[in-house]
C-alpha cells in the first residue's frame, strides 16, 4: 500500500510537563525535535496546561474566572510557548507550520480538502505541520449547538475537541503508515490498576476480527489519567477507524523515542491488521 505520510503522531498534555516541578519537560521536546521531519504530521496538546503553569509562574496564583474562560485564557497564553518549544528543537533545516483547527474544519468537505492539500504541500516543501485544536477561539456553547445540528443530519460527525480524535481524523484524511498516540502510560492495560497487564498487541488477520478484539478490550477500560481526559476506552475508539483502513496504530509513553515506539523496541500497544 502506498502511503501519503510515514506518521501522524499525537502527544498529550501530561506527557509534555514534569508534574513534580510543575514545569515544561524540555527533554521531551528535545527528543521529539530530533525525530520530527517532513513526511510527518504532529498533533500536540498542551497549550492550556502550559499556559496555566506559565500564568502561575508570573503571578503566583491561578486564574479566578469561570473555568471555561480560564481554559480559553490559558490556552491563548500557552499556545505561543508550545510552538516556541517545537521550533526551538526541530532541526533548523525544516520549516514548522502551525495549524489550528476546529471541529467544523473536518465536518465540511471543502474545508477538509483544503487542510488535506495544506498537509500534502508541507511534505513537498520540507515542512512539518504542528496541529492543535483552536481552544482560544472555540466557544463551548456555540460548539455544542453546531455539533447538535450536525448530529441531526444522521451523518458521521467529528468533534475533535480531544486531540486523540483530531489525530485519528487526520490519519483518515491523509493515508499514513503509522498513527502514534503518545500519552502518560505505556499503552492500554487489561487491568488499568495493574501495570503488568499491558496489552502489547491487538492484531488480527482481517477487519472483522480486529474490531471484535478492540471491542473486547474496551470492556476493560474504565477511568482516565486526569479530569477531562477521555481515557483508554476513547483512545481505542479513535484508533479503530485508522486501524481498519490499514494504518498501524501505536499507543505508548511520551518518554520514549518515536523510532523506538514505531520499531517496537519499547513497551507499547500496537493495533492493526496483521
Amino acid at each position: 500500500m502506498q502511503y501519503d505520510f510515514d506518521l501522524v503522531g499525537k502527544i498529550g498534555s501530561m506527557a509534555l510537563i514534569r508534574r513534580e516541578e510543575a514545569d515544561i519537560d524540555y527533554n521531551i521536546f528535545s527528543r521529539l525535535g530530533r525525530e520530527l521531519r517532513p513526511g510527518m504530521i504532529w498533533v500536540t496538546s498542551g497549550a492550556a496546561e502550559i499556559g496555566r503553569l506559565d500564568y502561575i509562574k508570573r503571578t503566583g496564583h491561578e486564574l479566578t474566572c469561570d473555568s471555561v474562560d480560564a481554559k480559553t485564557d490559558y490556552a491563548a497564553q500557552g499556545q505561543t510557548i508550545l510552538m516556541e518549544q517545537y521550533r526551538r528543537f526541530i532541526h533548523q533545516d525544516y520549516s514548522v507550520r502551525q495549524v489550528l483547527v476546529e471541529h467544523q474544519h473536518f465536518n465540511d468537505k471543502y474545508k477538509r480538502e483544503h487542510i488535506r492539500r495544506l498537509f500534502l504541500r508541507a511534505k513537498e516543501q520540507g515542512a512539518i505541520p504542528v496541529v492543535n485544536y483552536n481552544d482560544p477561539v472555540s466557544d463551548e456553547e456555540n460548539r455544542k449547538w453546531e455539533l447538535s445540528h450536525l448530529y441531526k443530519g444522521n451523518r458521521e460527525v467529528h468533534e475533535c475537541v480531544d486531540n486523540d480524535e483530531t489525530a485519528a481524523v487526520i490519519a483518515g484524511l491523509v493515508s499514513t503508515r503509522v498513527l502514534l498516540i503518545m500519552t502518560s502510560t505505556e499503552g492500554i492495560y487489561a487491568d488499568p490498576k495493574d501495570s503488568s497487564t499491558l496489552v502489547r498487541d491487538v492484531l488480527a488477520p482481517d477487519a472483522e476480527q480486529l474490531e471484535r478484539r478492540v471491542r473486547e478490550l474496551q470492556t476493560c477500560c474504565v477511568g482516565a489519567s486526569r479530569a477531562g481526559a477521555n481515557g483508554a476506552h476513547a483512545k481505542l475508539e479513535f484508533a479503530l477507524g485508522p486501524a481498519l483502513r490499514g494504518t498501524t496504530v501505536i499507543i505508548g509513553h511520551g518518554r520514549h523515542r518515536i523510532s523506538d515506539l514505531v520499531e517496537g523496541r519499547v513497551p507499547c500497544t500496537r493495533i492493526g491488521i496483521d
